[in-house]
This record gives C-alpha cells, sequence and structure tokens, in this order.
C-alpha cells in the first residue's frame, strides 16, 4: 500500500537547482527515462525521445495558452499598490482572481490599472479568499491585458522573462491558462514534425491550468486535500484518435500531468474518451487506476506536490523518490524551466 501521507513525498532539493531562465534552444534540456515497473533510470537529451517513442503510439498535448494574467494596479483611494492575478473567467468582465495584499481589497473597492486604461471593482469574496473582480473598460479586453498584463510566472522563478513566448509551448492555442503547461515546452515544430513523420499521432486537448495545481498540500493526509477546479474541452477529433491508438495496442502518451488530468477527467468507466467539455477536481495520487494514460512526459516537480503524487502513482513513490534523488545528484534542473522526465515501460 502506497503512503497518502505528505511527508512520504518529501525530498532535499538545493535551491540553486530551480531553472530561472529557459535554454535557448527548448529540445536540448536533460532527459531521464524512468522504466514503470523496475525503476531503471537512463539519461539522455530531450531531442532524443523521438527514439522512444513508437509508430502507432499517441502524445496527447494540452493547446492551452497563458494570458499575461498578472496586473499591477493601486487603489483608487489611498494609491496604495495592489496586485492581481486572474484566475478564471466567470462571465463577460468578471473573473475570479488572487489579489495580494488580500486585506486590502474589501467589497467595493476600486482599483485602477494603466493610468486608468482598466478598472476593477472587488464584488464577492470567496471561501478561500479569492476575490471576484468586475472589469470596465473601453476597447477589446484582450489587447489591454496584452498591453498592462505580465506572464504569471511562479515564485520560485526570480528571474524577469525576456520573450515571454519562452513561457508557451509552441502549439498554444485557446487563452485561458494562469500557468503554462511546462512538459510541452521543450518541443519544437521541427521535433513534433519529425514525430509525425516517424508515425505517432497528435491529439490535441485542452485544459485551462489554474493555480490550484500548484498550490501546497496543507493537509498531512492526502484524502484531506481538496483540489481546485479547472476548464477542460476534448474534441471529437482528439477522442477518436486516443480511443483507436488504444484500440490498436498503441500507447496514449501524455504530455504534461494537465493532459493526463484531462483524459483521465474526459474516459467513462471502460476507459473511453468522451468528447465534451467540463470542470475537472481530479486528484490523482498513488492507488488510482489509471483508464487511458500508458506513459507520461512531465517536468520535476515540488516536493510534497499534487503533481509528484500523480507522477508516484504511475510509477511508484518509491521509483519516483529514488529518480528525484538521483536527478538531484545528476544536477538535473527543475521546475517550470527545467529538465524531463518520460516515464515508460522500457523493455
Amino acid at each position: 500500500m502506497e503512503s497518502l501521507l505528505k511527508s512520504d513525498y518529501f525530498f532535499n532539493l538545493p535551491e540553486e537547482l530551480i531553472a530561472q531562465d529557459p535554454l535557448e534552444d527548448r529540445s536540448m534540456s536533460r532527459l531521464m527515462l524512468l522504466d514503470k515497473n523496475s525503476g531503471n533510470t537512463e539519461n539522455t537529451y530531450f531531442k532524443n525521445i523521438i527514439d522512444y517513442i513508437n509508430p502507432g503510439d499517441c502524445l496527447v498535448l494540452n493547446n492551452t495558452k497563458v494570458i499575461p494574467a498578472r496586473l499591477m494596479g493601486s487603489r483608487k483611494d489611498t494609491g496604495a499598490t495592489i496586485e492581481v492575478l486572474l484566475l478564471k473567467r466567470r462571465e463577460n468582465n468578471t473573473w475570479e482572481t488572487l489579489v495580494k495584499p488580500g486585506k486590502k481589497a474589501r467589497i467595493g473597492q476600486e482599483i485602477i490599472f494603466g493610468d486608468g486604461l482598466l478598472k476593477g471593482i472587488v464584488e464577492g469574496i470567496e471561501e478561500e479568499g479569492n476575490r471576484i473582480i468586475r472589469f470596465e473598460y473601453d476597447g477589446i479586453f484582450e489587447e489591454i491585458l496584452d498591453k498592462l498584463g505580465e506572464m504569471p510566472l511562479p515564485p520560485y522563478i526570480t528571474h524577469k522573462l525576456k520573450d515571454r513566448n519562452r513561457y508557451q509551448t509552441v502549439y498554444a492555442k485557446y487563452e485561458g491558462s494562469a500557468a503554462a503547461p511546462t512538459a510541452g515546452l521543450h518541443f519544437t515544430n521541427e521535433l513534433l514534425e519529425k514525430l509525425q513523420e516517424k508515425g505517432v499521432k497528435i491529439a490535441y486537448v485542452t485544459l485551462h491550468v489554474g493555480l490550484g495545481t500548484f498550490r501546497p498540500v496543507k493537509e498531512d493526509n492526502l484524502l484531506n486535500h481538496h483540489m481546485h477546479s479547472e476548464f477542460y474541452q476534448v474534441t471529437k477529433e482528439a477522442a477518436e484518435l486516443i480511443n483507436s491508438t488504444k484500440k490498436a495496442g498503441g500507447r496514449v502518451i501524455c504530455v504534461g500531468t494537465t493532459s493526463c488530468r484531462t483524459i483521465e477527467s474526459a474516459s467513462d468507466e471502460n476507459g473511453n474518451v468522451v468528447a465534451g467539455s467540463d470542470n475537472t477536481e481530479i486528484f490523482i495520487y498513488p492507488g488510482y487506476k489509471f483508464k487511458v494514460l500508458d506513459c507520461l512526459i512531465t517536468n520535476f516537480h515540488l516536493p510534497e506536490s499534487t503533481l509528484i503524487m500523480l507522477v508516484s502513482a504511475l510509477a511508484g513513490r518509491e521509483h519516483v523518490l529514488a529518480a528525484y534523488n538521483k536527478a538531484v545528484a545528476d544536477r538535473y534542473r527543475f521546475f517550470s524551466f527545467g529538465d524531463a522526465m518520460f516515464i515508460s515501460n522500457f523493455k
């Protein structure tokens, strides 16, 4: 029986291994191969992943696009600085947001952005402290956001991003994420073309990544942790590609934990992926039986995070922690701009 205690997913990570900048060539990050059955590992480079994916396999990619969701504003009454992070669009001009400092954003508070180009009014406070803000502006919201907003890089990245496209996948299409599906950052258009030439199928799904994915687990017992809800969509074409791959004996390889959570949420009890859209709060941890996914391409995650728990559900906690300790010893780069791991059954 795998552990359901948060502390059993801890590992020591030296701060200098947290990648602060993306590599010049996306596909030149390092890649650790982890055999999910034996726990054996091998080191290579991401561009060589093509050698480990077979004709007839299906790659599942999350084509969400990160919006420049971090806005710096000021209180209309005092001029005090206030930071607003857009989390999820509720309707039209109303968003669920994370505000710092929260105590300065009471109901009715007006916040001014960009010399009045954009104005926000706090209309509600959620149970966990998130603020519901209604925005007022002239013009097109997305264009104003593009002008005033910054990319919402995770707090452990302290360097400023020179090119905001480096926090997007090359196949990002549908705007709505507050964070990038980072496993996909390693792919170049050239690498995707080569995979397709080899006979690998590519299915695109959409899950708009919320910050809930990165929220720390506060409960010692995993069963008491509540996941935040995220919107996903699976097209008929993607569902058919994935289902036909399974039928033909190919492997379904998810690129990132978000793609994994999408198809596991969208599948029925027989493991068939059903087209449609919904919100998911799925929390995958050891003991979970995967219905669709066979293999996973993923980055190296935070200690005690829901993401390392998901990876442990696939490859086993002991195998994963041993691989992570090896990655630390081998000086792998961690988190969003870091290196990658391919979890499969290597024969």
